[in-house]
């Protein structure tokens, strides 16, 4: 059973450590962005002794404990993961002076009384795994709790007393497999350095290790509390303290914000469209319901059904009827042609620029010389609502209306309407097919 499972044990760290670095590829893309310190070395001091309190036999009834030292480099994969090489040496001591738990007195196991073991080294490859951050809410924490566990190979040559009092030594190095498990506490002392505080049990697969057989089926093991400093190469912060969790809450935030930022833009939107309809809504009042704006309107209260001219006032005489019939020329055409071309309003409103008056004054005088009548149909792209889209392209043609007629021509010869954005002649997708589709259409008839 045991030989099986030292055979089985590489194939499940291997496949331990492909999880590590399947974890590496799953940083946060905020950790991935910034520069991480993910190398470090670490050398340490403490007490060894050959002993476990996790259970089992030991073959001596007193263990002694000893100075051991140990070193170590390591790979930061995650915040979470990363693995480490280790090495320790030092001395493990025992004897018989004290009784057995059981009560049979100091009995001499395998004729020795007494063991003394140079662990000349145990070197092996652990995953480290820190177990959680102790502030959720704190980019680079300060303390880091981890767990570790790995397999290597431990070379040693133990010395033993026999109950004649001679001692003993094995007359060549003793190599086997050992697992090592620990704990341990790290706090940082400053950016690159951090204060080690670990314990660790290595289980050994053999009964060599204190020269001295109790029965078969037993292996021996040995436990290494040490204190020591861990140094981080390279820049930036060390990747083992930093706190996905936190940079993650950091982001939110950012993205919080952002969604404020752009809800503040929105409702000074709203506000700029519905000063905006106010605006249009005076503009083109029409009180006496005679087809000239208050504004423009020279005779205001005019009775319903009165025929006005262009400022508003009544005709004199009623105007001839135009029997012949209207032709509109090349000519003409070409006239509202370039007056569309040249037609602009302030962004989102139904103002006119200045620049299109020229060109409109010259459809003006069409209207009066020739006594066409003329439709305006306002159009817009799909960009906002359907009805503030409607309304800006019926108040738009309104406007057009408004300016022909201050300059002379007949608003009863003038129809204005607005489409919003139903009758689209180019792709909304694009910012040329909307500019398009921003337009006020002439039909001379």
């Amino acid at each position: 059973m045991k030989q099986k499972l030292f055979k089985s044990l590489p194939v499940a760290i291997a496949a331990l450590f492909i999880g590590g670095a399947a974890q590496a590829q799953e940083q946060p893309v905020s950790n991935a962005a910034q520069q991480f310190s993910t190398w470090s070395i670490g050398v340490n001091a403490g007490v060894l002794t050959p002993t476990s309190p996790l259970g089992g036999h030991n073959d001596f009834s007193e263990n002694k404990s000893s100075f051991g030292y140990g070193l170590y480099i390591k790979k930061q994969f995650t915040p979470y993961f990363s693995l480490r090489l280790d090495g320790i040496r030092g001395k493990l001591k025992g004897d018989n002076s004290k009784s057995y738990n059981d009560g049979k007195g100091p009995a001499i196991i395998g004729g020795n009384t007494a063991f003394k073991t140079d662990l000349n080294y145990a070197a092996s490859l652990n995953a480290e795994v820190n177990i959680f951050n102790i502030d959720m809410f704190r980019k680079q924490d300060a303390l880091q709790l981890y767990v570790s566990g790995g397999a290597g190979l431990a070379g040693y040559k133990p010395t033993v007393t026999t109950a004649g009092g001679a001692s003993v030594q094995y007359p060549k190095n003793v190599k086997e497999l050992i697992i090592p498990v620990g704990i341990g506490a790290k706090f940082k002392v400053s950016e690159k350095v951090n204060f080690d505080l670990g314990w660790s049990v290595y289980f050994v697969d053999g009964d060599n290790l204190d020269g001295t057989y109790r029965s078969t089926n037993h292996s021996d093991k040995f436990n290494y509390a040490h204190a020591g400093l861990e140094f981080a190469l390279g820049k930036g912060k060390q990747l083992a303290f930093s706190n996905p969790v936190a940079a993650t809450y950091d982001e939110a935030l950012q993205a919080k914000n952002l969604a404020n930022s752009l809800k503040s833009d929105l409702d000074a939107q709203k506000s700029e469209n519905a000063k905006l309809r106010t605006e249009m809504a005076d503009l083109l009042k029409d009180s006496d319901g005679d087809g000239v704006a208050d504004k423009l309107d020279k005779c205001p209260n005019t009775p319903a059904g009165t025929v006005v001219d262009g400022s508003g006032c009544p005709l004199v005489a009623p105007a001839p009827i135009v029997t012949e019939k209207v032709i509109v020329t090349e000519a003409d055409r070409k006239v509202v042609k370039q007056a569309i071309k040249d037609l602009e309003f302030d962004l989102a409103k139904a103002t006119i620029r200045a620049k299109s008056y020229p060109s409109l004054n010259r459809v003006a005088n069409l209207l009066v010389t020739k006594n066409f009548s003329l439709k305006l149909a306002g159009h817009t792209d799909n960009t906002g609502s359907a009805d503030l889209n409607m309304r800006l392209s019926k108040d738009r043609a309104e406007s057009v209306k408004a300016y022909l007629v201050s300059q002379g021509a007949n608003a009863s010869r003038i129809e204005a309407t607005g489409y919003g954005k139903n009758q689209p002649i180019a792709t909304n997708k694009t910012a040329a097919g909307r500019q398009k589709n921003r337009r006020v259409e002439f039909t001379l008839y």
